[in-house]
């Protein structure tokens, strides 16, 4: 397949066009329609630090059901502990500034590159992505953030300083989308860390389907506000 030149006309080519290592097209730019209409379709951009912007339809995708997440003994037991406290759009960009810093920190290419934290923060201030905050005391210690749009969450990245702290995050993001009945959480490509969770691939043709039906249904914007595990 080729990869599709974007021009300024407000369009994506359909994602099933993608390429077979899931790039789709270049090109382009960051605005917050572009950005939704990029993630009503399907995709999302990825690019690093030297590249055009690029944006991806990966084939399979992972995907995270919110009551389907597994919660691991330990992890359950630092949840029942307490040892976070968790809140949410509390500080939008320092959670997305520490999840690009945590892997520039670690010698790591990072797609936070200049320009997509405006972006998103744009998007947060429309209402539309979210943040997950873990704290010790004052101190932020890890946390995640991600688009919502629909009944879907579409996970872009997240960070710990300490150990298990984004995992109680994400945790707190399920609790919170169950309650919501939030259908899924896209997690775009494969981690192992995420499997460990409980995310799963599929087709991505099946991905469309259930996020066409997902995006019909009222979407909750607005500031979010963590009320606790039930």
């Amino acid at each position: 397949m080729p990869v599709f030149r974007l021009s300024e006309a407000l369009v994506f080519p359909p994602a099933h066009l993608a390429r077979r290592d899931g790039l789709l097209g270049v090109g382009g730019d960051l605005s917050s329609q572009r950005l939704i209409l990029a993630y009503q379709n399907g995709i999302f951009p990825w690019f690093s630090h030297g590249e055009p912007l690029l944006w991806w339809s990966p084939d399979p995708r992972m995907v995270l059901y919110p009551r389907k997440i597994n919660i691991s003994r330990s992890l359950g037991k630092c949840i029942r502990k307490s040892q976070f406290t968790i809140t949410m759009d509390q500080c939008f960009n320092t959670v997305i500034t520490a999840c690009a810093r945590s892997r520039t920190e670690k010698g790591e290419d990072t797609w936070l590159v200049d320009g997509m934290i405006p972006a998103y923060t744009r998007l947060h201030e429309k209402g539309v992505a979210h943040s997950v905050e873990a704290w010790q005391g004052k101190e932020l210690v890890g946390g995640l953030y991600g688009v919502s749009l629909g009944r879907t969450f579409f996970g872009e990245s997240m960070f710990s300083l300490v150990s298990n702290s984004s995992k109680v995050a994400l945790a707190a993001l399920c609790n919170h989308l169950t309650a919501l009945e939030f259908d899924l959480i896209d997690c775009q490509v494969a981690t192992t860390h995420l499997a460990s969770m409980g995310a799963v691939d599929i087709p991505r043709s099946l991905f469309i389907q259930k996020l066409a039906r997902s995006l019909h249904k009222e979407p909750v914007k607005g500031t979010w506000s963590f009320n606790g595990f039930f």
